[in-house]
């Protein structure tokens, strides 16, 4: 039974970081009167005014005002990142106050977290779906696409080639991953692996790249999608870069202190700021993907174009916190692939159609 059937609110939380006020711009143009949270009611408040919407700071350490504040709330957007920190409270948060659980993270941690709490969402009829955004709609439903045409492969690869650069949010995600290393899956398990360790050349669709692995959300997501037991994701990388990575190796013991992290992270606060309009207007994301099964040596290539990443983000959350306002199935965890259909993201402003082909 869905506990939000009655309920039309949305929240989101973090509105004031650099994505989550992109959010909730798009959102009042599109017609909706969300409500911003976040920890501080200083920052919360200026964008509030701005825009005439409700405003509510509430701490994720503060149990009881954070289920008084999901009470009649139907579904939360999540923009709070490190991830690692805020996903566990605000989704136990949202089981308990029957509301519908997503965030834009690309943290692999929480992709587990969510899909090992399913049995309590389901039971409280809450759909649990993180990765909302670039993290990871566009490459889950490239990846559930190629597994349509491919029910037997046994690996996947996926890679992405974009001139965004970061928001301070996602530079500190990746900051976190520095002291961990790689990932990918084998034989159903996520292994660790040393930075750049894996290499290969890619035509992401403007011409072929050096490429290196690296521990994108959809090594957990995309098994999820579609229980492809080998999965692999690559972006463009300069083969001196690479080899500046493979470096950070023997540092990762280093790269994990929290004081080492702290004053990354900081500088992240002083030097990093998100692309402007124009900027993102000028920068488009070329997906690619690539299904196998070497025991009958068949393999399908898959491309789709997408706005940038900041932009599928925005367009993405909302696309899913829409379909969650009228939403009526089963709770649980659910990749965006799983919930939407893997055409979710041929259906975002300045996306093109996912095309698949022997090359």
């Amino acid at each position: 039974m869905n506990n939000s059937v009655n309920k039309k609110q949305i929240l989101i939380y973090g509105a004031y970081g650099y994505t989550g006020e992109l959010i909730a711009r798009k959102a009042v143009a599109k017609g909706l009167k969300p409500i911003l949270s976040g920890r501080s009611a200083a920052k919360l408040q200026p964008l509030a005014n701005e825009l005439g919407l409700p405003a509510i700071a509430v701490s994720l350490d503060d149990d009881d005002a954070l289920a008084r504040t999901l009470r009649d709330v139907a579904a939360v957007i999540n923009c709070a990142g490190p991830f690692s920190a805020t996903a566990e409270p605000m989704i136990r948060a949202c089981i308990a106050s029957g509301t519908h659980y997503q965030d834009i993270t690309g943290e692999m941690a929480v992709y587990q977290l969510a899909h090992g709490l399913d049995a309590e969402a389901r039971a409280a009829g809450v759909v649990l779906c993180p990765g909302t955004g670039f993290d990871v709609i566009p490459t889950d439903c490239l990846a559930a696409a190629l597994h349509r045409e491919m029910y037997s492969a046994t690996h996947l690869t996926l890679g992405f080639d974009s001139d965004s650069g970061l928001s301070p949010g996602t530079a500190k995600t990746s900051i976190e991953s520095l002291g961990v290393g790689g990932a990918v899956r084998r034989n159903g398990k996520i292994e660790v692996t040393p930075h750049a360790e894996l290499t290969r050349k890619i035509n992401f669709g403007r011409g072929e790249k050096f490429a290196v692995a690296i521990p994108w959300g959809d090594v957990a997501t995309a098994y999820y999608s579609t229980e492809i037991p080998n999965i692999e994701v690559y972006i463009p990388m300069s083969p001196r870069r690479a080899k500046k990575m493979q470096k950070l190796n023997a540092l990762r013991w280093l790269l994990r202190m929290k004081w080492v992290q702290n004053w990354l992270k900081g500088k992240v606060d002083d030097k990093v700021r998100g692309p402007s309009e124009n900027q993102r207007a000028e920068q488009q994301t070329w997906v690619w993907g690539e299904v196998r099964n070497d025991r009958r040596g068949e393999r399908r290539v898959g491309r789709v174009v997408t706005a940038n990443g900041y932009d599928v983000t925005v367009h993405g959350s909302l696309a899913v916190v829409e379909f969650l306002l009228d939403y009526q199935g089963e709770g649980g965890y659910f990749t965006p692939s799983k919930l939407c259909g893997h055409e979710l993201v041929e259906k975002l402003p300045g996306s093109g159609v996912i095309k698949i082909g022997i090359d």
